[in-house]
């Protein structure tokens, strides 16, 4: 599409300057203006002339007919003035001629804007979990949102390195310790896995609320792994290897992996010499024996970067790693994919870096997202109320199975497709939402097969895989006929893709693209159930519909590529 309009935008250029050469409007503003109707009856592309209006002193019903009167482009069948309007209506030809062969000749490129990464470095920090804690519903935001701006931005060209930063140090491990010495068991915690460290946690916190002293110990022995006590460094060990155990297979469900797992302990031995710099800097202060960066010009409360007793705190290890990233992978950008609750704190230590005198801080990106609840209730790893991933995974997946059983009892691989089912049915339900707004997750939702859900989409590409099996001789490079809109509103979804593409990094939104899966989704099955593909009445007819029904199952592919979505050939 991205081609059309800039046809599109030249011609009405030309027709533009015939009407003032002066008025500056180059084929670049013009494209940038044309829209998407909301209906089609109203055109294929818009282009509202009011904008135009005071650069040419002309009113916009007047400019809208002057362009109407003059405008020849081979790619639009009719195009029209209405109201101020210049409404066009694409040729279902010239998009069959252009649109199914480019989808053809590109295959899995279809849609990537390659020139937008080229040469460049993207790091991505996400996913993050606190060792020793379980995956929860909560963890499934900054997971599959990060996992889904990685792929995007690879598929864009970019040199993606996605790092898990895991929270494998703080005081919490201090409180680890201090329950495992009081109430652990080796043998207990290997059976039963981060399950048994959570209980020792939920454990530990309600005892500190009956007696605070547990509190000071809980300090100090974090202290003491910060400073190489052998023992304690042995439990810490032991507890990241357990949790990561755990995690990955989380991981493998989703179909994630990891460039670097290198977590907030890895740059312990990092921090001295950032610390040092700001002191050189005069930029650390002492506030009530903590050391803190004051924020206050900028709007902000101070940045915390040495506790009282000169521990470490999470600013001061997250500019070290910044700048560890930025020697290491010279990035382009570095993206953080956290809470919108951790929007002060990703300012505040933005704002430090700035101060410190680096000067790719505006290379720093943080994309927020907001929380999830179950059924209105808040989470809390502390009191024990979770709803852990892997549980919700089971109940979706037992779900597709039990269908299955019932739909297509014969199918084979059943188990895992029942798996690759039942998780793209929580991810897509996830991703549909933007990524910013609060989301209380209900089961039935999340869990239905019916209505704007990961299933139906995954049908609807097994659908295709399906049909192209029962006739797989077609000649993708022959002319193809049109013969009804249905073909034709396919096809002009499909051309949306690189658009859809952009416009998803541009504004670090997956959400994007699901809603453009379910448009292609909802396109194909209209044209399916309105056009007969095998019984067509000739075989020009029969092998068009057969090429559009693969450029169909190439762009859901290529889409379902770019959220964590398994491609299903069959259901």
């Amino acid at each position: 599409m991205l081609t059309i309009k800039k046809m599109i935008s030249e011609e009405i250029e030309r027709i533009l300057k015939g009407i003032n050469a002066d008025a500056g409007l180059d084929s670049g503003t013009v494209c940038s203006m044309l829209e998407y109707p909301p209906d089609e009856k109203m055109g294929d592309l818009a282009l509202p002339c009011f904008k135009l209006s005071k650069v040419l002193r002309m009113a916009p019903v007047k400019i809208a007919a002057s362009i109407a009167e003059s405008f020849s482009c081979e790619a639009v069948d009719k195009a029209e003035a209405l109201n101020g309007y210049f409404n066009i209506y694409l040729s279902g030809e010239y998009l069959a001629k252009k649109i199914a062969a480019e989808v053809a000749e590109k295959g899995d490129k279809y849609g990537a804007p390659t020139e937008l990464g080229e040469g460049k470095t993207v790091v991505l920090d996400y996913s993050s979990p606190n060792v020793a804690k379980p995956f929860h519903i909560g963890h499934l935001g900054t997971t599959v949102i990060g996992h889904s701006l990685k792929k995007l931005h690879e598929f864009a060209g970019y040199k993606c390195v996605g790092i898990n930063y895991l929270g494998d140090w703080g005081t919490q491990f201090g409180k680890l310790i201090v329950a495992y010495h009081k109430w652990g068991n080796a043998e207990a915690i290997e059976q039963g896995g981060v399950d048994a460290l959570v209980e020792l946690y939920v454990r530990i916190n309600n005892a500190i609320a009956e007696d605070a002293t547990l509190a000071d110990e809980a300090r100090a022995e974090f202290r003491k792994l910060e400073d190489g006590d052998e023992e304690n460094i042995r439990l810490w060990k032991w507890f990241v290897d357990i949790s990561l155990a755990e995690y990955q297979k989380t991981y493998k469900q989703l179909g994630i992996e990891f460039d670097s797992y290198k977590g907030e302990s890895f740059y312990t031995d990092k921090m001295p010499a950032q610390v040092q710099k700001l002191r050189d800097m005069g930029l650390l202060k002492i506030d009530d024996g903590a050391s803190i960066v004051d924020l206050e010009e900028y709007g902000m409360t101070p940045c915390l970067i040495l506790k009282r007793d000169g521990s470490t705190l999470y600013p001061t290890r997250d500019i070290a790693a910044a700048v560890y990233r930025k020697e290491t992978y010279d990035f382009d950008k570095m993206i953080y994919v956290t809470s919108a609750g951790q929007s002060l704190h990703f300012a505040q230590w933005f704002k430090v870096v700035e101060l410190m005198g680096y000067e790719w801080y505006d290379k720093l990106v943080h994309v927020p997202y907001g929380t999830v609840s179950i059924n209105g209730a808040k989470l809390a790893t502390r009191t024990g109320n979770v709803i852990l991933l892997r549980d919700l995974f089971a109940e979706s997946i037992a779900k597709v199975a039990a269908i299955m059983d019932e739909k297509n009892p014969n199918l084979e691989n059943k188990e895992k497709i029942s798996e690759e089912v039942g998780v793209g049915a929580i991810v897509f339900y996830y991703l549909s939402n933007n990524r910013i707004r609060d989301i209380n997750f209900m089961m039935e939702d999340a869990l239905s097969f019916e209505g704007n859900t990961g299933p139906y989409v995954q049908y609807t590409y097994a659908r295709t895989c399906s049909v192209l099996s029962k006739s797989p001789d077609y000649d993708k490079n022959a002319a193809l006929t049109i013969t009804s809109t249905d073909e034709t509103s396919l096809l002009k979804t499909l051309s949306r893709f690189e658009e859809v593409v952009r416009e998803a990094i541009a504004a670090y939104e997956p959400s994007v693209v699901t809603r453009y899966i379910l448009d292609v989704a909802g396109a194909y099955n209209r044209f399916y159930h309105n056009c007969s593909i095998l019984g067509a009445e000739s075989e020009e007819i029969k092998n068009t519909r057969l090429v559009l029904t693969d450029a169909a199952r190439t762009v859901l592919g290529n889409a379902f590529g770019l959220i964590c979505l398994a491609k299903t050939e069959k259901i």
